[in-house]
């Protein structure tokens, strides 16, 4: 038994009898009186309903945008010409929805843009969580610097090497490269053989493998952050079971960070899978069909009643084709999603 329950003083049956009997004889005005009206309860009933009100208020902002768009996917020509037809359609369709399908070619781009999404997710998780963790536990000189380089690919705008990179890529040559490095001179960079590497998927795996693709120093910096808080001890024990830096960072390490490795894949994934900056570079109307360009009116809708005005239908019905597929991720994925972001030190 436990000693505070021995200790405790008890309250006889008789006293709990003479407390039901008062409470019993007082009336009810003066219970509701004590209970309801004095300032603790006044002050209670005003923060619950301005936190409420707040609530409330959040709730509109975040999710009216989202309202509207849903709403009007479904709309048909004839409710955007319609001056009574604010929000709800009144003659809702889903002629919208099966025309991108089939003039799009919905499913082809979802096929593409799942083995593209898929193939960086994978790359740029490895590879992050192998630059984060020599970061993390490895001191080198130059190690401050190096990442100072990492957070400035953070801060540089992404427009400000688009044109170099489509150069790159349209012709490129890694013997050339290679004599950059070492010390031949650039100007036999444009002398040798190139290959063009513009509408496949290589420029982007090539950029994840080397950990420069889109959003690469989010994510190192994530990994890094959360290697610092593993503790030094378990690495010791594997050296002193005699296993290397390999196959302690295979072994114990990468069996530590799965709820961290599945967060940067999620975000790795959802920023390809919606990216129109890089698929505008690498892809052009040659590539291979991806999912940015099913934004665009079917030929066999008729826009001619609302003209422009239905233009919003055909892109907020293809936004939610685009979507949807990560909503149904995330729903599964969540939980992990969570505890990533928890341990990742970009919250606190």
């Amino acid at each position: 038994m436990n000693i505070q329950e021995t200790n405790a003083p008890k309250v006889k049956k008789e006293t709990k009898n003479k407390i039901r009997v008062e409470f019993d004889r007082t009336s009810f005005w003066k219970r509701f009186r004590l209970k309801y009206i004095s300032w603790n309860f006044l002050g209670t009933v005003i923060w619950k309903i301005a936190r409420f009100l707040l609530l409330l208020g959040i709730s509109y902002v975040i999710l009216m945008p989202f309202f509207t768009k849903i709403s009007s996917s479904f709309m048909s020509a004839d409710d955007f010409v319609d001056a009574t037809v604010k929000l709800i359609p009144k003659y809702p369709t889903l002629a919208t929805y099966k025309a991108i399908i089939r003039d799009n070619g919905y499913w082809t781009a979802l096929i593409n843009s799942t083995i593209l999404s898929l193939m960086c997710a994978v790359i740029q998780t490895l590879i992050c969580a192998m630059i984060g963790y020599g970061f993390a536990k490895f001191k080198f000189k130059g190690n401050k610097i190096l990442f100072a380089f990492v957070i400035l690919t953070m801060i540089v705008p992404h427009r400000t090497v688009q044109f170099s990179m489509f150069m790159q890529f349209s012709f490129f040559d890694i013997g050339n490269l290679l004599k950059i490095f070492t010390g031949k001179g650039i100007i036999e960079m444009i002398t040798g053989s190139s290959v063009k590497l513009i509408n496949t998927f290589w420029p982007l795996a090539l950029l994840s493998l080397t950990g420069l693709g889109f959003k690469n120093g989010l994510f190192i910096f994530m990994m890094r952050q959360y290697f610092r808080g593993v503790p030094d001890e378990l690495e010791e024990s594997a050296y002193l079971d005699g296993y290397g830096v390999v196959k302690t960072f295979v072994k114990i390490i990468i069996p530590l960070s799965v709820p961290m490795m599945i967060t940067v894949f999620l975000f790795a994934f959802s920023w390809q899978w919606t990216d129109n900056f890089y698929t505008t570079i690498f892809f052009t109307t040659m590539g291979p069909k991806l999912l940015p360009t099913i934004v665009k009116i079917p030929s066999s809708l008729d826009t001619s009643v609302a003209s422009n005005m239905f233009n919003a239908a055909v892109n907020n019905a293809s936004a939610m084709l685009i979507i949807a597929p990560l909503i149904i991720i995330y729903l599964f994925c969540q939980r992990y999603l969570i505890q990533g972001i928890e341990r990742s030190g970009i919250v606190g």
